[in-house]
Parts: structure tokens; C-alpha cells; sequence
């Protein structure tokens, strides 16, 4: 579908205030800014600048790794204020005067042993990785080629378990989204959050802990008010910020559960879909 800017205002709350410092914009990476084969279009990047120009906070919120998000952190010149990786569970405060340009600000973990146990059980063959904090993964075996970003060493099983993580990723090539799904609510999994991503991929993350829950956090860090928020995702781990935000809008690839969520549905990524959601949000 088509969704225009005209549309996406006439939707906007009255809680949503035009691009500027009293506007908080999150944005989900894969699947919104940039297509599955990581392309990130022209007309995306310059209007995430145009919103960004304006002065609204510009917060990637993603499952990736701080490793894996510094790039586009890059590439889209965000360089102040704040990002939010691992699912919620990291965030990055963004300030050219830090050393790399930025800093680990807020880090949530737990304790990773029970569910890796269960899960494999279940899945005794699947792959297994545990995030290492601003370096990159722990994993039992290499992950296909470009899943992974930063430094991925090869451990044992049993060297997973050993101290608390920030994230967990479990791949099994065999198991759609909808098997992950059903393993999950067949064994249950106590103590941890989890999402399923768009390939034969689950995340674990701390119990209580989403995308909302830090952007929540940040939220109050910058003073923006209480729905002077506008989300952007495609994806289940996108589904409590489409529900937090003051106008949640999932791209058109997302499923039936991440649409119900959102107060609007835009155009794939494919055909830029995010684009009339930031334009909609610009003065004039």
C-alpha cells in the first residue's frame, strides 16, 4: 500500500508536535531503513536528515549490536544523542567528543544458563551466540556469512553460560518464525523477553526489557513529553514501541501481530515506506 503524507497527518495526535527538540523519532533498522539485503536508499537518508536537521531526537531502536549499528549511525550522521541496540537491553549515548564517538551508557543483563539449557534440548543442532559487549559474539559455531558483526569467536557450549549477557541469539536454518514461536510456547521460557526475527532467528533479552522500555528511559532523558513520540518498524521485536509511541506506524512486510499494534501501515521497505511517515513530520 501506499501511504502519503498527507495521510500520516491527518493521523498524527494531537500529543505529536513537528520535527524539532520536543519530538522523539524512533527507528528500527532492518526491514525499515534498510531492505534484506542491507540497501539503504537515497530518499531514506535524506529524510531522516531532513527530520534530523530539524532538531527532533532521531533514536535508532534495533535488535543489532553496537557494532552492528555504528555504521549506520554513520551513514545516516547521527552523531549526538542516543541508540538503542540489543532489543532494549544497550544503549548508546552518540557525542563526537567521546573517544570512537561514543559511549555504553546503559546496559541491562541476566542470566543466560536456564534458557540455554532448555533451548538445547530442543535444538541440540542449532547455532548459539551470546553477545560480547562492544566487540562483537561468542558463538558455538559460525553464523552464515554477514549475520554477525564485530569480532566472532568460536566457544564451547558450556563457555556461554559463564557470565550474564546482554542478548542471546539462537539461529536454527530449519525452523520458520512460526516454529520458533511455537517452541517457545511450548517449553516456555521464564526470566527472559524474546523475539523472533524475520529469518530462523530468536533473541533473549532480559525479562521485562524491549525496544519501549529503553526508549521509555530515554524519553525522559531528553524531556520530551509523553507521546511527542513517533515509531517506525517492521518486525515482532517492534511491537511494544509501535504501542508506546505517540504515532506507531509498521512497514508494509510487517505481519499480522506487528500491524495490530501500529496506528498506521505505510509501504514496504522496498518502495521507501518509511519516507512520507518522517516527510509528515516536517514544518511546512
Amino acid at each position: 500500500m501506499t501511504l502519503t503524507v498527507d495521510t500520516v497527518r491527518a493521523h498524527l495526535p494531537a500529543s505529536v508536535p513537528a520535527a524539532g527538540p520536543e519530538l522523539l523519532v524512533a527507528l528500527d533498522i532492518d526491514g525499515t531503513l534498510v531492505d534484506h539485503e542491507q540497501r539503504m536508499t537515497t530518499a531514506v537518508r535524506e529524510a531522516v536528515g531532513a527530520v534530523r536537521d530539524a532538531g527532533a531526537h532521531v533514536v535508532l531502536s534495533t535488535g543489532r549490536s553496537v557494532s552492528a549499528v555504528l555504521p549506520i549511525l554513520e551513514e545516516l550522521e547521527l552523531g549526538h544523542g542516543w541508540a538503542v541496540c540489543s532489543n532494549g537491553a544497550v544503549c548508546l549515548r552518540l557525542d563526537p567528543a567521546l573517544e570512537g564517538g561514543y559511549e555504553i551508557s546503559d546496559v541491562i543483563t541476566f542470566d543466560p544458563e536456564p534458557a540455554l539449557r532448555l533451548l538445547r534440548r530442543e535444538l541440540p543442532d542449532a547455532l548459539y551466540a551470546v553477545e560480547d559487549l562492544g566487540r562483537g559474539f561468542k558463538v558455538t559455531s559460525p553464523f552464515p556469512f554477514g549475520e554477525l558483526s564485530g569480532e566472532v569467536t568460536v566457544v564451547d557450549f558450556e563457555d556461554l553460560l559463564t557470565a550474564p549477557a546482554s542478548r542471546v541469539t539462537i539461529r536454527a536454518p530449519h525452523l520458520s518464525a512460526e516454529d520458533f514461536h511455537a517452541l517457545v510456547d511450548r517449553v516456555g521460557l521464564h526470566g527472559v523477553s524474546y523475539a523472533v526475527g524475520w529469518t530462523a532467528w530468536l533473541d533473549l533479552a532480559p525479562d521485562g526489557v524491549s525496544k519501549a522500555s529503553a526508549l521509555e528511559m530515554l524519553r525522559e532523558r531528553t524531556g520530551v513529553a509523553p507521546g511527542a513520540t513517533v515509531a517506525v518498524g517492521d518486525g515482532r521485536n517492534d511491537v511494544e514501541m509501535l504501542g508506546w509511541a505517540g504515532l506507531g506506524v509498521a512497514m508494509g512486510d510487517a505481519d499480522d501481530v506487528t500491524r495490530a499494534a501500529a496506528d498506521l501501515v505505510t509501504g514496504p521497505v522496498d518502495a521507501d515506506g518509511v519516507v512520507p511517515v518522517l516527510e509528515a513530520l516536517l514544518r511546512g
